[in-house]
């Protein structure tokens, strides 16, 4: 604990010295919110990045297989003959993205920070107010979508979830862990990382939640990782003056679900029966 508090004196100096004579007298105090939010914003990513992956979840299965005893082996074994074992790595990745972007940003606001949940976008806050802006964004997104479905590469890349058209129930599941994905990123973007930073960094708190945001997209094509600089931009200008990440949900969601569909609707159709 001495070199802890040894630590946190060495910040506080530092921090003192950033500032200018002129403006001192604003940051005699050192508000750890910040820090600690973007550390454990590190971490939740760095967990998400090498977690999410289905080949992970395949690991994770044999090594699972390789101490089980002999009964549960084969059981689990058995699974992989199931109908249902294609939503498996699906729920994983849910899971992972659950954990990251969601329960860990909670509680660390709840028991570290202990900060109201409220402030961090979960209300509805001024979100009727400016509706129009929302719409505005989405409004076009949906026209695009609508002229791309028609291209060969799109309707092959979506639904991520390859059988999702074989029936109502692995559409609706893998529906739910998709868009629930876009609930615990806005949260975790929108609402954990740029509310803890805006009470000291301001409006920039915007341009610290971009860099992150963006370089989660990386691993996709050039062009939708620059539009997620803007995007994250848009997004993050109307989650502070809202104080509310809805908006941003229902603009994930939206374009989301009319992808899926839409890829569906040109290829194998819509599904045709309750149960695979």
């Amino acid at each position: 604990m001495k070199i802890i508090t040894k630590f946190i004196q060495l910040l506080e100096r530092i921090h003192t010295e950033s500032f200018t004579r002129q403006s001192r007298h604003n940051i005699n105090h050192w508000d750890k919110t910040p820090a600690i939010t973007l550390l454990v914003a590190a971490f939740c990513l760095l967990l998400l990045h090498y977690l999410k992956f289905y080949s992970t979840f395949y690991a994770s299965l044999e090594l699972w297989f390789s101490v089980a005893d002999h009964s549960v082996s084969e059981s689990l074994r058995g699974l992989k003959k199931s109908v249902y074992f294609p939503l498996m790595p699906e729920a994983w990745w849910f899971f992972w993205h659950l954990i990251a972007f969601f329960v860990i940003p909670l509680l660390t606001i709840k028991y570290i920070l202990k900060d109201s949940l409220k402030r961090y976008g979960l209300g509805i806050g001024r979100l009727n107010q400016h509706k129009r802006w929302y719409i505005f964004l989405v409004a076009p997104i949906l026209v695009f979508v609508v002229i791309v479905s028609f291209r060969e590469d799109f309707v092959n890349h979506y639904p991520f979830y390859k059988f999702a058209h074989r029936s109502w129930l692995d559409f609706f599941a893998w529906e739910m862990f998709y868009l629930s994905q876009f609930f615990f990123v806005e949260f975790f973007f929108r609402g954990f990382i740029l509310q803890a930073c805006r009470p000291v960094f301001g409006v920039n708190a915007i341009f610290i939640m971009i860099v992150p945001y963006m370089m989660i997209h990386l691993s996709k094509p050039w062009l939708e990782a620059t539009g997620a600089i803007f995007f994250g931009l848009f997004l993050g200008v109307l989650a502070l003056h809202t104080r509310s990440i809805w908006g941003g949900v229902l603009v994930h969601v939206s374009i989301a679900l009319s992808m899926d569909v839409a890829a569906l609707l040109q290829t194998k159709g819509l599904p045709q029966q309750w149960l695979p």
